[in-house]
């Protein structure tokens, strides 16, 4: 599988936390932002956790949690020209991976991003 395009400067960061479009779940927060038409055909993510969550060790184990949920989650149902950014919480360390990968598609839904799966229109689903 591919690796996801990502997010890695601040400032992409902050424009998407701008946008003020978010899903709350009980593994993880869910932000987006629509990007220029002339980046249709790609979306970005970005992965942080704070603090709260725990040490650094805690901190790097939930965001390689959440990586693994969006790899399996997000080129089949993410819709393109959008930046998104995952949030880890504390429920991340221990909610089970199965859960994880539910609250990401119902973070989706929320925000009507949901794709079915190959649909090459990029069009949401109705939800």
């Amino acid at each position: 599988m591919a690796a996801l395009d990502r997010l890695k400067r601040r400032p992409d960061f902050l424009r998407v936390a701008g946008a003020r479009r978010k899903s709350v779940t009980p593994g993880l927060i869910l932000q987006a932002r629509p990007r220029a038409a002339t980046e249709a055909e790609v979306f970005r993510v970005g992965f942080t956790v704070s603090r709260k969550v725990g040490g650094a060790v805690a901190r790097n184990r939930a965001r390689r949690r959440l990586r693994a949920a969006a790899e399996a989650v997000m080129p089949a149902h993410a819709v393109p020209a959008h930046d998104y950014v995952v949030i880890g919480r504390a429920a991340t360390l221990t909610r089970p991976f199965s859960a994880l990968i539910g609250d990401l598609c119902a973070g989706l839904r929320q925000l009507g991003l949901y794709r079915r799966d190959g649909d090459p229109t990029g069009e949401a689903a109705p939800a």
